[in-house]
């Protein structure tokens, strides 16, 4: 030591700054886990001369940054849930969360399951803060509120916490991974109340490495809580499943996420319309992380637009709701039987680059809202309040019926669209299907019609069924003798039915007599009926019959069989119904349709099959 002045001034002296409490955790895990190796020491430079003062030219570099500026972060993450709180939509898992810490009950594994962007990883973070935090003062211990200010909590929230380890098990699958895990657990935490490990997409797995992690995660030491993570749920194997404590997380309603993105963007310092952040809330489907990414997209926009409000019209342009107008056009021309209307709207979407498989699923969209509008008596989530009211129109003046039938054609529509050569024909032609069999009756009241109205339906005289080329040539022969029928129905009645089917289905009468019968055989058959005829003559008439088969040359002279004869009327009766004008339209407007016998055992009664 030196002798100084007391009056002097102290000269200032250098001293290491020491390092921070995280900076000592995150040397304690690197030493543990690896790390980066530490960047040398850079020399401090003297400071620089001032330069001389120069005019700047036009060609110099742009200012840099200054170096410690942050980089931007999207919504998604600078708006990540910090407490249980500040998750939405989860009320029934955080109150249990809740009940099962206070009560001291802390099951060992937990699952959450969920679509995309409702919270599933946040809610790992949180669960590990809340088991982990220790309160400002240090005493704290587990509570369904942490401090957020705690070294635990603070260490969780930026990543770095040595006892919380996170593993995406997407690339991670294997078993060499889950070794790791079962070799780790054995020791105790190093820094906190309970080592936690979070597995991300937990489905993608092995099966050998879920099989290796059943023990632990069936039996872990007191000091390890498992925390998973999935949106497939059913890849998860049961015998997991039924280790752990399972949550599903639910979407987000659209109207919470709406008040969410309206304290996001106050937040921001942004305006915007509510119309603007309900059309973001329903294009989100109840994700959050989708929707604060789309929020932060409008933000964009709308800064680009120079105004820093966010307009409806510009998200609307922003998530192409452009195209729910047009696909509105197309219903309408549809619903207005507009076949004009309905080829120009096809074109102009074409030309704009939407493909046909597009339009019709639009179209479909709509049939969907309108149908369920109408039945659950509420517009279901629109992107405006122009389709609102659109989709409640809709509901309150086409028939349910229509609907249905509607949906059932754009349907069948869209298959042929999609197996098509030429999309835009098929669609073209599908749509215009559509649109004429817009106003036609549903098949059951059809068939009721055909039943009633008979050779009414339509307005006139039904036209005669036109001869038919291919038609058995014995049809146009005169009627068989009626006791030929009588003969073969006391055959039957007198229990000889294997007879009584041969003689109706095989059997061409060319000569029949009191006791004597000449006959031919239909095509097909190629055995000898005659005893079989004689035996069974003889048991109904009670005498004995000649029976013998005509010459070849004759058989041309043969009146058909009697089953010949009733699938000759029956198929006479179809053509006949198959001139009906109501008729033709249906089956132009259901290509698949048949027409069926309803089993009413009458020839003209028929019902519809689509």
């Amino acid at each position: 030591m030196t002798d100084s002045d007391p009056n002097e001034p102290a000269l200032p002296t250098e001293e290491e700054p020491k390092p921070t409490a995280a900076e000592l955790e995150a040397a304690g895990q690197n030493s543990m886990f690896g790390g980066p190796e530490p960047a040398p020491p850079v020399a401090k430079e003297p400071p620089a001369a001032p330069a001389p003062t120069e005019t700047k030219s036009e060609t110099s570099p742009a200012k840099a940054p200054p170096a410690n500026a942050q980089p931007y972060r999207v919504l998604a993450r600078k708006y990540r849930p910090q407490t249980f709180s500040e998750l939405i939509g989860q009320d029934a898992m955080v109150q249990t969360l809740g009940n099962a810490i206070a009560r001291d009950r802390l099951a060992h594994a937990f699952l959450m399951t969920g679509v995309r962007g409702v919270g599933k990883t946040s809610t790992a973070r949180l669960i590990a803060k809340a088991l982990n935090c220790i309160g400002p003062d240090g005493e704290g211990g587990p509570t369904i509120d942490p401090c957020g200010v705690c070294e635990p909590c603070v260490a969780i929230s930026e990543g770095r916490h040595i006892d919380v380890i996170e593993m995406d098990a997407a690339s991670h699958t294997g078993v060499d991974d889950v070794r790791e895990i079962i070799e780790a657990v054995r020791y105790a935490a190093v820094s906190a109340r309970y080592k936690i490990y979070i597995i991300d997409e937990v489905h993608m797995l092995s099966r050998n490495a879920f099989n290796a992690l059943l023990k632990t995660l069936e039996e872990p030491p007191p000091h390890v809580k498992f925390l998973f993570a999935t949106t497939e749920v059913d890849k998860v194997p049961i015998t997991v499943l039924s280790r752990c404590q399972r949550f599903d997380l639910r979407r987000i309603p659209t109207g919470l996420l709406k008040e969410h993105f309206a304290r996001v963007c106050e937040a921001e310092q942004v305006g915007a319309e509510d119309e603007a952040l309900a059309m973001v809330a329903a294009a989100a489907e109840g994700s959050v992380r989708d929707g604060l990414s789309i929020l932060d997209q409008a933000i964009a926009h709308a800064d680009l637009a120079g105004e820093g409000t966010i307009a409806a019209a510009q998200v609307r342009e922003m998530l192409g709701l452009a195209d729910r107008g047009a696909a509105r056009t197309l219903f309408d021309a549809l619903l207005e039987a507009d076949a004009e209307k309905l080829l120009d709207e096809i074109d102009r979407q074409f030309a704009l680059g939407v493909e046909p498989l597009a339009m019709l699923r639009a179209v479909m969209n709509f049939a969907h809202r309108a149908t369920v509008a109408q039945v659950g008596g509420r517009v279901p989530n629109a992107a405006s309040e122009e389709e609102r009211t659109a989709i409640a129109g809709y509901a309150e003046r086409v028939p349910a019926g229509q609907l249905h039938r509607l949906w059932q054609l754009l349907l069948k529509g869209y298959e042929e669209v999609r197996a098509a050569p030429d999309p835009l024909a098929s669609a073209q032609m599908a749509l215009l299907r559509v649109l004429h069999a817009a106003d036609l009756p549903d098949p059951g009241e059809l068939a009721k019609m055909i039943a009633e109205g008979g050779a009414n339906i339509g307005g006139g005289a039904p036209q005669a069924a036109p001869a038919s080329s291919d038609a058995p040539a014995a049809t146009a022969q005169a009627p068989a003798a009626p006791d030929w029928e009588n003969l073969v129905a006391q055959v039957e009645a007198s229990g000889e039915l294997l007879a009584a089917q041969n003689m109706r289905g095989w059997v061409r009468v060319i000569a029949l007599e009191d006791g004597k019968l000449t006959y031919a055989l239909a095509p097909g058959f190629s055995g000898d009926l005659g005893p079989e005829l004689r035996d069974a003559l003889l048991t109904v008439t009670g005498k004995r019959w000649q029976v013998e088969l005509g010459a070849e040359d004759s058989w041309g002279e043969a009146a058909p069989s009697l089953k010949e004869r009733a699938d000759a009327a029956q198929e006479a009766d179809r053509r006949e119904t198959l001139e009906q004008p109501l008729v033709k339209a249906t089956l132009a407007a259901f290509p698949d349709a048949e027409i069926v016998d309803d089993g009413s055992g009458t020839e003209t009664t028929f019902s519809k099959r689509a």
